[in-house]
């Protein structure tokens, strides 16, 4: 799956159009991404741990190396309030 994704810098993610549209359709597969952004979002405040995030905008699946700020109930923020939607996440590599 690694290989579809194309690596962006943070900075490059406030340029993105993100369709509303959800990238995961089971309920299994957006549980387990919460879960995932629980534990991403503690190291993140406690460590300062980056994490992989793969996502997809409007043109193209990317990925992210990156330190997650925020969890709110509809996206993540990462420094800089550079915000990616949950809907638009695949996963994360903690």
């Amino acid at each position: 799956m690694e290989s579809e994704f194309v690596l962006v810098d943070k900075e490059d993610i406030a340029g993105c159009n993100f369709p509303l549209e959800e990238v995961l359709k089971s309920e299994k597969e957006k549980k387990a991404l919460k879960t995932e952004l629980d534990r991403a979002i503690s190291l993140g405040n406690l460590e300062h741990h980056k994490v992989k995030i793969y996502f997809e905008d409007s043109k193209k699946k990317k990925v992210v190396n990156t330190t997650i700020w925020a969890v709110t109930d509809n996206s993540i923020v990462l420094k800089q309030n550079v915000v990616i939607p949950k809907r638009r996440i695949y996963k994360l590599e903690i």
